[in-house]
């Protein structure tokens, strides 16, 4: 996961008509209370607060990466402001590529985390809305514990900055190591950190944004249960096998050619014992179909 891209995802806001006593002071009142939510909510994840960190070992020589958590400048807060509206982002058939720099850890490795935040927010104000892009190390947490965060930023936020409110799902920091290691420390029989790190730099190109309604949804539900004889096909299987076998037509392969869709699956609660929900940190697998 070292040398895997950071978790980048966005929200966005339009903001009130103008005029409107909120819109005069929003971006004010909104920087002021996500600051101190995102103060409060690091207290509960905190190694999101932290850096990465390596200890090196001579003999033998070896690599171990961790979190440092005392060491550290904190998670980053960014404002910023750009000169267009929602519907410059929305409409156009392709996302624009401007939404990249929305983003403060665009295109970095989760191991830049030695030297950049775990967690960088960035609120982008536009003319008529707000953008809010969050990037977390890859390497530390996944999919389930980063929308947790934001779930959980979002619940203290709407608390109007109470310091003391009681969050929903603490996220379970606890670990387990394998018999006989000492600590959290595993390490990595390398001597170098390029002979464990890569860094793939993607070819140009264009990003596009689907949305299904719940009513089409059911519509290929209700299709592929029909064309498979049974009940047991999920409204995502239907949506994930309707999506994938049009990416397979537009690519025009040949008949012959065998495609693999391959999909990150949550492991918290296949695992025996399962893990808890809100698990801290990376509980994924790839599966292919």
């Amino acid at each position: 996961m070292l040398s895997v891209h950071y978790i980048q995802k966005g929200l966005l806001y339009t903001k009130p008509p103008p005029g409107d006593y909120y819109e005069l002071n929003l971006i004010n009142n909104v920087l002021v209370r996500l600051k101190q939510s995102l103060s409060i909510a690091l207290l509960h994840f905190y190694p999101l607060a932290g850096r990465l960190a390596t200890k090196i070992e001579q003999n033998p020589k070896s690599h171990s990466v961790f979190v440092d958590c005392k060491n550290s400048p904190g998670a980053k807060f960014i404002h910023a402001a750009v000169d267009l509206s929602v519907s410059d982002i929305v409409s156009p058939t392709y996302v624009p590529l401007v939404v990249q720099s929305f983003f403060d850890h665009d295109r970095a490795i989760n191991y830049d985390g030695h030297t950049r935040p775990l967690l960088s927010i960035q609120v982008t104000e536009l003319v008529d809305g707000v953008f809010i892009g969050c990037s977390m190390n890859h390497a530390i947490a996944d999919g389930t514990t980063f929308w947790h965060f934001i779930n959980t930023l979002s619940e203290i936020f709407q608390a109007q900055g109470d310091t003391k409110i009681k969050i929903s799902g603490s996220p379970m920091l606890e670990r387990w190591f394998p018999e006989g290691n000492n600590g959290p420390l595993l390490t990595l029989p390398f001597t170098h950190q390029n002979e464990f790190i890569t860094r793939f730099e993607t070819p140009h190109v264009l990003e596009r944004i689907f949305h299904f309604s719940a009513k089409s949804i059911t519509k290929l539900k209700k299709r592929a249960n029909a064309e498979s004889n049974t009940t047991k096909i999920s409204s995502f299987q239907s949506l994930s096998a309707f999506v994938w076998r049009s990416i397979t037509r537009a690519r025009r392969l040949p008949c012959e050619i065998v495609t693999c869709c391959m999909l990150a699956i949550n492991t918290r609660s296949r695992l025996e014992p399962p893990l808890s929900p809100n698990y801290f940190g990376n509980s994924f697998q790839t599966v292919t179909e």
